[in-house]
């Protein structure tokens, strides 16, 4: 075989694994989109104009939103071939370093950004698995009854697998998802060749006719055409994972085309049978194949349930690493894959949220209020850290960038507008939600810049601490002591309280600083940096990126080649164990903010469980800090 055809394979290959995990969300939106329209809180009058006007406002929104500013421009943002918001956000901060107040702008942005996928990540299970379940009305009223008990049964399986890891099953997810899109573009096709009119939606003067003579609804419509773009920023979250090659060519050449023949598929069906509004999709299908297609649309909304789960895992470990979010714990599920992980406590959380919403809001269309608000707000987001991005880091002319800006915030914030006349329908959960995990984020932010801050001014100057023992010091045992610190060029806190207390020091010391870098990933190369100081002291620096798993010991081990040697049982870690004290006069932090902070830090995981630390080769030596 050829280099050119092994290329052309792997391509191939990959872009069909794409499918199982990019696609999932936004390939699962025929099942509710056009349903919504017709059907939903701001239902559509069934005209043979009024379909071929939404059907043109879903192909366009798509190609503007998803073709346009996804694959074509927002892909190309990515931090060393990682993208996602915090990867977008991380970039966007390098275009403000000497701008503090730009960077808390940017900051912000990124934190609600983050809290919005949560959101998502609630909402998607809820919605996808529900709408599946519910074709099962379509073939008998009988199973009414059952849809939710159902749902809950499915979903609470799929948070119960969690722990076990995916990389078993994810294999199939590519395969399925491909089956799947085909099965949509078929069924569209059969469709639409009995009624090829629909094929005039293409023009984009049909949406434009729609909004001229009926602006009203063609303004409420678009909270429910928005549905058909859920999902589409998914493909910049994961496009480490797969590359942008892959993602660009399975949405272009194969995702996209079968996405929007099902979509007019379900227009000429509503053309010509105006009943099967109730439910566009599952009535595309002959009774005999009802029950197949509602196993096929269940394993469809699994597999995309499966990807924004795994997405909040993996968005929490980021956080976790760019110091968003407290230490809490994380479990690899494969041995090979870095990124198969497992956090129990966002799992459990999750899951609650999701039940919950299935309880109260008992049909899809319910739900369909909640959806639109986060995935837009998100999109919004996204359009303004890209301009960051453009204009300052690929150095794009003013009149370049605004043109960006102005030409996908217009359809962003069109569709959010849309979007919010649903919030009292139940938008409300989607922005109480993000705005409490906003809350938790940015507390958590500011809290450690300013505890690092009094850490800092509290700190006794190294150099200082090492001249003073060039005229005696206390006295020195065998082996190594690490003290961890966050401030290189101060005496940690705990070597002064075991000085304090216990009055010696071993005779080689290492004062350990972890720096996350804003970058995926840290070369091994560049994993430490060791410097030599007086008296048996030594300063080691050790870097890991934002998707890089922290192993102290391993990291210990490297500094073998610069005269380091690291024994495990001759090696004692000394953590200093801070007490937070709030204060009613602290600067930049309100008293109620101090208080929830106090409560995270007490409850965070011990560093020595996140960084790999022995625990049975750890002391840890308490200190109050008044901030």
């Amino acid at each position: 075989m050829s280099s050119d055809s092994s290329k052309q394979a792997s391509l191939a290959g990959m872009a069909v694994a794409a499918m199982g995990v990019v696609y999932g969300d936004i390939g699962t939106s025929p099942l509710y989109a056009m349903k919504e329209v017709f059907t939903g809180h701001h239902p559509v009058p069934l005209t043979p104009e009024n379909v071929l006007g939404i059907l043109s406002m879903m192909f366009w929104a798509m190609t503007i939103t998803v073709s346009l500013k996804y694959v074509v421009f927002i892909t190309r943002a990515d931090n060393r071939g990682e993208g996602g918001i915090m990867a977008l956000t991380a970039l966007a901060l390098r275009t403000a370093q000497d701008k503090p107040y730009l960077t808390g702008i940017i900051a912000a942005l990124g934190i609600f950004g983050a809290a919005l996928f949560y959101g998502d990540a609630v909402i998607t299970p809820a919605m996808s698995v529900l709408s599946a379940i519910e074709g099962l009305e379509v073939a008998t009223p009988m199973f009414k009854p059952y849809v939710v008990p159902i749902t809950i049964g499915i979903l609470a399986g799929l948070f119960c697998i969690q722990r076990h890891g995916t990389a078993s099953v994810a294999r199939l997810f590519g395969p399925v998802m491909l089956f799947w899109f085909t099965t949509l573009g078929v069924l569209g096709l059969i469709s639409v060749i009995d009624h090829p009119s629909v094929l005039a939606a293409f023009n984009p003067w049909y949406a434009w006719h729609f909004f001229l003579n009926e602006p009203m609804i063609a303004f409420l419509a678009m909270s429910a055409v928005v549905l058909t773009i859920t999902g589409g920023e998914a493909l910049y979250v994961d496009m480490g994972h797969f590359g942008r090659q892959p993602i660009k060519y399975a949405w272009l050449c194969y995702v996209f085309p079968m996405l929007y023949l099902n979509y007019l598929g379900q227009g000429a069906l509503l053309l010509d049978n105006p009943e099967a509004m109730k439910n566009p999709f599952f009535m595309l299908v002959p009774e005999w194949l009802l029950f197949p297609l509602v196993g096929l649309a269940t394993c469809a909304t699994v597999i995309a349930s499966q990807a924004v789960i795994s997405g909040a895992f993996s968005l929490t470990s980021q956080a976790m690493q760019l110091g968003y979010c407290p230490r809490i714990e994380v479990r690899y599920t494969s041995e090979r894959e870095m990124g198969q992980i497992y956090i129990p406590n966002i799992n459990w959380l999750l899951m609650v949220a999701v039940m919950l919403l299935v309880l109260v809001g008992q049909n899809s269309s319910n739900l369909a209020a909640m959806y639109g608000i986060a995935v837009t707000m998100a999109m919004m987001i996204d359009t303004v850290l890209a301009f960051m991005v453009v204009r300052h880091l690929w150095k794009w002319q003013w009149w370049q960038a605004a043109v960006f800006v102005v030409l996908f915030l217009i359809v962003d914030v069109a569709f959010f507008a849309a979007c919010s006349t649903k919030i009292v329908d139940g938008g409300w959960f989607t922005l109480l939600l993000a705005l409490s995990v906003f809350v938790l984020l940015s507390t958590w932010r500011a809290g450690r810049a300013l505890l690092l801050k009094r850490l800092r001014q509290d700190a006794m100057p190294l150099n200082a601490f090492l001249d003073s023992l060039d005229y005696g010091g206390p006295h020195r045992i065998e082996g190594t002591g690490i003290y961890m610190t966050p401030n290189p060029d101060g005496v940690p806190r705990a070597m002064l309280h075991n000085l304090l207390h216990n009055k010696v020091l071993h005779e080689r010391i290492v004062m350990l600083n972890v720096q996350m870098e804003d970058v995926p990933h840290v070369p091994e190369i560049d994993r430490v940096e060791l410097h030599k100081l007086k008296h048996g002291f030594n300063l080691l620096i050790v870097r890991y990126g934002f998707k890089d798993e922290p192993d102290v010991p391993a990291a210990l081990v490297m500094c073998k080649d610069f005269g380091l040697d690291y024994a495990p049982m001759e090696t004692s870690f000394f953590l200093a164990r801070e007490t937070i004290i709030p204060c009613k006069k602290t600067r930049g932090m309100s008293l109620w903010r101090e208080t929830l902070f106090k409560w995270m830090f007490r409850n965070a995981d011990p560093a020595t469980a996140f960084f790999k630390i022995p625990p049975n080769r750890v002391v840890e030596l308490g200190s109050q800090i008044e901030m």
